[in-house]
């Protein structure tokens, strides 16, 4: 029998008051969300200024309504098409599960791009200094996806494989863990560099060009060792949905970042 790490049994439940349960998944959304809003206030005041502390405040509940109803409304477009078409109230049982951080991001950036237009903000500075702490979510979830047993990776015979509750006798690579490491905190630690360059928050769209190239290229490098939704599989030419959603991401941020460094620099 090949060595594996036995995983640790840790209860879904994070917290349970009576009939108040707490999930750690539910928990990783609200701790993200805070701790995002927190750093975020003093993200905007750095010069040039985004916006003030106060439209961030304002900013937040938006945000909050673009992942929940983006990343659920992703979910069923991206990865379950065919089962909600012949259950469609289904797309509302946000509490069975489902989300999609592709689907997320683009109701964060329509919240972003009605509230930057409605307050007369530049949208792009503006999204460069919500972009340095999205990161915080990110590995927040990550980790609630380990500690769930869930999106766990392909067999594999390296020394720190585990065996998961839900993912039959193979060990297996813990993947969730490599994609907190990728995206939460290699991306959180670029950023946060990259903000405190005063060259680098002068131009516009290049610390969101970052951000979505940066997760791009982790997200295509996680997915290579994180196993297929059952229900999918591999795509064309061996790819995950994962890795397909993620492709435009890079060349988008290629080119913000190009743009960015093309155009002058604002005081």
């Amino acid at each position: 029998m090949l060595p594996v790490i036995a995983f640790p049994a840790i209860d879904p439940v994070a917290l349970e008051i009576g009939p108040f349960a707490l999930r750690w998944y539910a928990l990783a959304y609200i701790a993200g969300i805070v701790l995002g809003w927190w750093l975020g206030r003093r993200m905007v005041a750095l010069a040039p200024q985004a916006a003030t502390r106060t439209q961030l405040d304002d900013l937040v509940t938006w945000i909050t309504l673009g992942i929940i109803l983006g990343g659920r409304l992703g979910y069923v477009l991206f990865y379950r098409p065919g089962y909600y078409v012949t259950a469609p109230w289904e797309a509302l049982y946000v509490w069975q599960g489902g989300m999609s951080f592709h689907g997320g991001m683009l109701g964060v950036a329509a919240a972003m791009l009605w509230f930057a237009r409605s307050q007369k903000l530049d949208v792009l500075l503006l999204s460069d200094r919500v972009a340095t702490v999205v990161p915080i979510g990110l590995l927040l979830g990550r980790l609630a996806n380990f500690a769930n047993g869930e999106l766990w990776g392909r067999v594999t015979d390296v020394p720190w494989a585990m065996v998961f509750p839900t993912g039959g006798p193979e060990p297996r690579h813990p993947s969730q863990l490599y994609q907190a490491f990728l995206e939460g905190v290699c991306l959180f630690v670029l950023l946060q560099l990259l903000v405190r360059i005063p060259a680098v928050r002068a131009r516009p769209g290049l610390l969101t060009g970052v951000f979505l190239a940066g997760y791009g290229v982790a997200r295509l490098l996680g997915e290579m060792f994180r196993q297929p939704d059952a229900h999918l599989g591999f795509l064309v030419g061996g790819v995950t949905m994962g890795q397909l959603l993620s492709l435009p991401m890079v060349a988008i941020g290629a080119w913000l970042i190009l743009r960015a460094r093309q155009r002058a620099a604002i005081a």
